[in-house]
């Protein structure tokens, strides 16, 4: 019978956790410096624990993660979401976001400074 582990490298349990769809991707965020263990940047190969708090930059947003248990081979959704405790604060209602943020019909191209304020406007 298979010990239980004690310890995974972070880009397998992402990749298990079904925060990323392949392992490469895992991989490739914790190299771009987008996985972060108790406030530090971290490599592919560090090891994680139960107990470890993760922020993690996802393709569907920023996530923080507390782990709770640990699996190295990616399997059901339902079985990946009982391998962390989610702590991401939820999305501002869509009261709140601006939605003031087009141009006119007709109004031409924009410039540069005009593209930079509606950037700064949509929050990217």
């Amino acid at each position: 019978m298979a010990e239980p582990l004690t310890t995974v490298r972070v880009d397998k349990w992402l990749w298990a956790a079904r925060m990323f769809k392949t392992r490469s991707a895992a991989s490739s965020a914790c190299t771009a410096g987008h996985v972060k263990i108790s406030g530090e940047s971290v490599k592919a190969s560090k090891a994680v624990k139960p107990g470890d708090h993760v922020d993690v930059l996802t393709p569907g947003g920023p996530r923080q993660l507390e782990i709770v248990a640990l699996k190295d081979r990616r399997g059901p959704a339902s079985v990946a979401q009982t391998l962390y405790v989610d702590h991401t604060p939820p999305p501002p209602p869509k009261e709140e976001q601006i939605h003031d943020a087009k141009r006119e019909r007709g109004a031409g191209r924009p410039t540069k400074k005009q593209l930079r304020e509606l950037q700064k406007l949509r929050g990217w």
